[in-house]
């Protein structure tokens, strides 16, 4: 009791000093400062270059959007809702897979809605689309110095873009700002040598004036009347172009070379709003945001993801290994090995109904009526006050003048009995018999043998 109670306290002592422990070496992690080095583009993040004032924006307008915490193998699969469009912003923390990206594309070839917003975005979710090649060139490079809550920095020495030609991407946008750090979109056609040939981007000059020829010749963004497989170009600069798309199988892909025009340091300048979701709302239908590669993986443990960041899953990681230290322990001999106990859990009665039927199994009547003989033979010695060595005609005279018995019954009785015992053939009728009788002299003298030797046996216990 006294080990187990030593125990129990340095349990306790110890859980107490773990408690401890984590309560002082737990420090809050502070939010690390965004910067434009290492942006986190996540639609849960606030900071500046973080994308949350338009994913909220969208909820609150009433658009349908939702964050994508999945691998991109559900956007193929049958169950559960299915998005029209889905959005990567900015370089993402996990890479796509070269599996990931096959399955996005063959989701795009579908009828699925690629939007790609960054400057530097993976050459694999930027196929060719027949013989024109899309790819990004980044002129300046922002610094780890960089504040990118600091407007003059992020758009020193930029002016305005307007729309390079009315369609749905551009409706209602007059001008766009975008960050000196935006990548110019380069789209070039293959020669029949195998090289590449730069394609200008189109001016809006080489599009009929709208005046005369009327809203309704607007191009919309997903026009398929052409079948043209070529690029469009929707905004673009003296560098290039900010803005394009072009077909994929069923769907489209569209290409923005500046976050900073959806982030929330920038989606508040001119236009950009309304540029953002002319991109993402597209044709309509659900929105959804890549957050599994921005490290928000989707946990099925409502559980652990409550307490994720906290020091609860520590402690109880540090429990368990405690639990199962106190089970190693006291699961391994610690001294030489000593026998189990040896408890007899048969009774007498047991042993005695064994007895019987052994004998009864082997016929062996004389045995039987030797046991009982003897034990009523020593009761009528004591009863007659003699000793065990004197003759049956002696005890049977002394036992009957005592009591009401008949001494030649009474010796002719005890003759039989050790005639039997001494080999003499019997049956077990006639065993019976003389045990009958050999109990009513027992019960006619009141000597009650079991009760005595049961009585005796107790006072010496």
């Amino acid at each position: 009791m006294r080990q187990r109670l030593t125990l129990l306290i340095t349990l306790v002592v110890v859980v107490l000093l773990l408690i401890g422990l984590n309560a002082a070496s737990y420090v809050r992690v502070e939010q690390v400062t965004d910067s434009e080095d290492a942006p986190d583009r996540s639609t849960l993040n606030s900071g500046a270059t973080g994308t949350r004032a338009l994913y909220d924006f969208l909820h609150e307008a009433g658009y349908q959007v939702t964050r994508w915490r999945d691998p991109t193998d559900s956007l193929l699969s049958f169950s559960g809702p299915k998005p029209a469009t889905f959005v990567v912003i900015g370089r993402t923390i996990v890479p796509f897979s070269k599996r990931e990206t096959t399955e996005l594309l063959r989701w795009v070839e579908s009828g699925g809605r690629l939007v790609l917003i960054d400057r530097m975005p993976e050459r694999s979710l930027l196929p060719a689309s027949g013989n024109w090649t899309i790819t990004t060139d980044v002129i300046h490079y922002p610094g780890s110095e960089l504040d990118p809550n600091d407007f003059a920095q992020m758009t020193m020495g930029v002016k305005p873009i307007g729309p390079a030609q009315p369609t749905t991407l551009a409706r209602n946008v007059e001008s766009v700002l975008p960050s000196r750090f935006a990548a110019a979109i380069t789209i070039a056609m293959k020669d029949p040598g195998g090289g590449h040939t730069a394609t200008p981007t189109p001016s809006p000059d080489e599009f009929e004036d709208e005046e005369s020829n009327g809203p309704q010749n607007i191009a919309p963004s997903n026009e398929k009347t052409t079948g043209s497989v070529a690029p469009v170009v929707y905004f673009n600069d003296e560098h290039g172009a900010l803005l394009v798309d072009y077909p994929r199988g069923k769907g489209r892909i569209v290409l923005l070379s500046d976050p900073f025009i959806v982030a929330n340091n920038g989606i508040g300048r001119a236009d950009n709003l309304l540029l953002a979701v002319n991109v993402i709302e597209g044709g309509g239908g659900l929105v959804a945001f890549d957050e599994f590669h921005q490290g928000h993986a989707a946990t099925h443990n409502a559980l652990i993801q409550y307490f994720s960041g906290t020091p609860v899953i520590a402690l109880c990681a540090q429990l368990a290994l405690i639990g199962l230290a106190i089970v190693w322990s006291r699961g391994r001999r610690f001294a030489r090995p000593l026998p189990l106990p040896h408890i007899d859990r048969r009774s007498k009665l047991e042993f005695v109904a064994s007895m019987a039927e052994l004998q009864q199994r082997a016929k062996a009547h004389d045995l039987a009526l030797e046991n009982i003989y003897g034990r009523v033979r020593r009761v009528l010695v004591r009863y007659s006050g003699l000793s065990n060595v004197s003759p049956r005609a002696e005890i049977a005279r002394r036992a009957a003048a005592r009591s009401r018995l008949n001494p030649d019954e009474l010796e002719a009785l005890m003759r039989n009995c050790e005639d039997i015992i001494n080999g003499t053939h019997t049956t077990a009728k006639e065993s019976l018999r003389l045990v009958q009788r050999l109990r009513e002299i027992e019960s006619s003298l009141g000597l009650r043998t079991r009760l005595r030797d049961a009585r005796q046996a107790a006072e010496k216990d």
